[in-house]
């Protein structure tokens, strides 16, 4: 929470860690978020752009918190994502993210996260650090 702004719904990773050059973060899908209500009735999956708000969040891990205060990441692109599996209510997705190249303000970042093992989603992102 000292590197993210994201707060109350829109705060999408339950936990974060640094291994090296790589985050790795974690969510567990409750099966109560916003996100999954009428999306789809009867048969609820995590929406995609949520699967790739999970990654980028994870990413901003990897800048220190002394680069995030007093500013705002926000995305400039997505690029080569790719589904593999969907992601439901009672999975726990884990990311993995590095930072692919920096020129400050702008970062690129490429992103998987699994579900028990499986790949569930690959993204490349780009983000740029904003002053408040």
């Amino acid at each position: 929470m000292k590197i993210l702004p994201h707060r109350d719904n829109m705060l999408l990773i339950d936990e974060a860690t640094l291994d090296g050059e790589k985050a790795c973060g974690r969510y567990r899908v409750r099966g109560d978020e916003w996100f999954l209500q009428g999306h789809f009735p009867g048969n609820p999956v995590v929406p995609g752009v949520i699967l790739c708000e999970i990654l980028a969040q994870s990413a901003c891990v990897l800048l220190s918190a002394s680069q995030t205060a007093g500013v705002t990441p926000f995305f400039t692109g997505i690029d080569k994502v790719r589904f593999k599996k969907p992601v439901r209510p009672g999975d726990t997705i884990e990311t993995e993210c590095v930072i692919t190249k920096s020129k400050p303000p702008f970062y690129f970042a490429a992103g998987k996260g699994f579900v028990d093992g499986k790949l569930c989603v690959t993204a490349e992102f780009s983000f740029a650090l904003i002053k408040e």
